[in-house]
């Protein structure tokens, strides 16, 4: 009997652990919206979710095996999103998140798997910094991993905890 009572207060205290608070949802559904734009093209939701003063970096590594950080302005990254034809599919599926919430200041972590045209472009991991201005999360920072080696379904390596 008692072991069946440590399982339950062990199992209990991990459930609870694993529930998000308010802020944390608020913060997670931001960046859920973020891709519904993206994946929409809709450049007025994009900006909405953004913060003015947005920066937006990538790491990935060159065919000769350098590690480089680029950096892109938002008002770029729109205009490329929305100049993508209609022809072209393309999805970034998420596969698990990682939230922090201090105050004001969020940061979400994504695992995620990039597709054009169903095919697997590259994988990586997306770190979204956001700053709660007044009663919404704006998006300030989003920096992402981008590789095209060790990329399957089950990305959940990419993150440990």
């Amino acid at each position: 009997m008692k072991i069946l009572v440590c399982l339950l207060v062990i199992i209990t205290g991990f459930s609870a652990d694993a529930q998000e608070t308010p802020e944390e949802t608020a913060a997670k559904k931001t960046v859920e919206s973020f891709f519904v734009a993206f994946h929409d093209q809709d450049s007025i939701a994009l900006r909405e979710l953004a913060h003015p003063s947005i920066t937006m970096q990538s790491i990935a590594e060159d065919e000769e095996g350098n590690v480089n950080l680029t950096t892109d302005t938002y008002s770029d990254f729109i205009k490329a999103i929305s100049s993508i034809p209609e022809t072209t599919k393309f999805e970034e599926k998420l596969h698990s998140f990682e939230i922090k919430v201090n105050g004001p200041l969020a940061n979400v972590i994504t695992t995620y798997s990039f597709f054009v045209n169903g095919e697997l472009s590259h994988c990586g991991v997306n770190s979204f910094q956001l700053f709660k201005e007044e009663d919404s999360w704006k998006i300030i920072y989003i920096v992402d991993t981008r590789s095209k080696e060790d990329c399957d379904s089950s990305i959940q390596f990419r993150i440990k905890n």
